[in-house]
């Protein structure tokens, strides 16, 4: 990997951490303000409203500049939308804001691998990618549930600089740390070389871009290998969205933890995910990333026996065996769907179809969960719901892809070069 990969990655790391962080200090805003609890996960559902609805466009901003470029807009938006809850707009669409941002700056973060890399680099790249985007919601979940705790509250409000600038609340005080966060990301983002690339003049019609997009779409949809890939991973961005919510309520409500020291599990969970990963990007070639979807299936019935579980001693080793088969098997994923993508289109549009249906995938399964909390359907039975589903999905998955195989071998296009 070249230096400027490891920029790529610091950049990430850092807009990633603030992201992680800045979820618990919305959650905390939620709670002070005695909000329903269906309107915490309905943060997330804030968050990455943005991809699904600018799906069709980011892709194309993402190529028209060079990709280093794109991630220092996209994190200043970021900084914009958390400095609103500053002025005390509601949570929810200060969130939205830096989801706007985030939405911008993902067709980048990953399109500009491609552009930097050749194809038998990008399972260990995408190894990097989820080790140490795991890491981010590592340290920003555990630094976000420090921030809004009491010992937090009274550390940050023990400076002197937050009084000069005003921030009398500890919830400013963690805003602003949050803010800093951001702004390193950016001074990273200008650091990121220009890799060459440029594509054809970007189309700016909306109905027209709308149309290309819905094209692209259905190209990486009827792909063989590349349906499969985007399936998976679909699946599980949408299942580890809702699985965060689900273990903050189940630390509550199983093992009477409080928000700040729930926090702990996301990150026991996101630990186990970074190992996957490293395991997945040392072990699984891009030419046998198929062979991981069992793993998936294991996954979602792992999850089930949650309902079995009322120790911290159990929990942690428990989340951390899920968290590892989930980075087990979506680094292969994500890299061959990557590749196909570059294959048959470029690398902005190729994301954002990505993202599109990632993030619709999340809007639809925290939609579902924060439906299920509003029915007070016990907690046992959600967990349930969502273990067995994933397990069901991942089947179907793996059943189509052996009959996409008996039509046709199509293996042998993992690896090939852009048309």
């Amino acid at each position: 990997m070249n230096r400027g990969f490891y920029t790529i990655m610091a950049a990430q790391f850092f807009s990633s951490l603030a992201d992680n962080a800045l979820l618990f200090v919305a959650i905390s805003l939620l709670v002070a303000m005695d909000a329903p609890a269906s309107l915490t996960p309905l943060l997330k559902l804030s968050f990455v409203l943005f991809y699904v609805l600018l799906a069709a466009f980011v892709g194309a901003f993402a190529d028209a500049l060079p990709k280093g470029r794109v991630m220092f807009i996209a994190n200043i938006i970021k900084v914009f939308g958390c400095a609103l809850m500053f002025f005390t707009i509601h949570p929810l669409l200060s969130y939205a804001v830096v989801g706007f941002g985030a939405a911008v700056y993902s067709p980048a973060k990953y399109g500009i691998l491609t552009e930097l890399l050749p194809p038998e680099k990008l399972v260990p790249a995408n190894g990097w990618i989820e080790g140490l985007t795991v890491m981010s919601i590592i340290l920003g979940t555990v630094l976000g549930g420090t921030l809004v705790s009491e010992r937090g509250t009274a550390f940050l409000l023990s400076f002197d600089t937050f009084a000069s600038l005003g921030l009398t609340t500890g919830a400013e005080a963690a805003m602003a740390v949050v803010v800093g966060i951001y702004l390193l990301a950016a001074l990273f983002n200008l650091r990121i070389p220009d890799t060459g690339a440029r594509y054809e003049h970007q189309e700016r019609n909306p109905a027209t871009l709308i149309a290309d997009f819905a094209n692209c779409s259905a190209t990486l949809w009827r792909d063989k290998l590349g349906q499969i890939s985007l399936a998976v991973t679909t699946l599980f961005w949408g299942a580890g969205a809702t699985l965060q919510f689900i273990v903050l309520k189940w630390a509550e409500r199983s093992l009477g933890m409080p928000l700040d020291k729930a926090t702990n599990l996301i990150g026991v969970v996101a630990i186990g995910v970074a190992l996957g990963a490293a395991m997945a990007a040392r072990m699984i070639p891009l030419r046998k990333s198929l062979t991981v979807i069992p793993m998936g299936i294991v996954m979602g019935l792992v999850v089930t026996s949650m309902v079995f579980v009322h120790s911290v001693t159990v929990a942690y080793p428990l989340l951390a065996l899920i968290g590892f088969l989930s980075g087990f098997f979506v680094v292969p994923m994500n890299a061959l769907l990557q590749h196909r993508g570059h294959v048959l289109m470029s690398a902005g549009h190729s994301i954002a179809v990505q993202n599109f249906n990632e993030n619709l995938s999340i809007l639809v399964m925290l939609a579902a969960y924060a439906v299920m909390i509003t029915l007070n359907l016990d907690l046992d039975i959600i967990i349930v719901i969502f273990g067995l589903s994933v397990a069901g999905i991942m089947l179907l998955i793996q059943r189509r892809h052996t009959l996409n195989q008996r039509e046709h071998d199509s293996l042998g296009l993992i690896g090939e070069g852009k048309h």
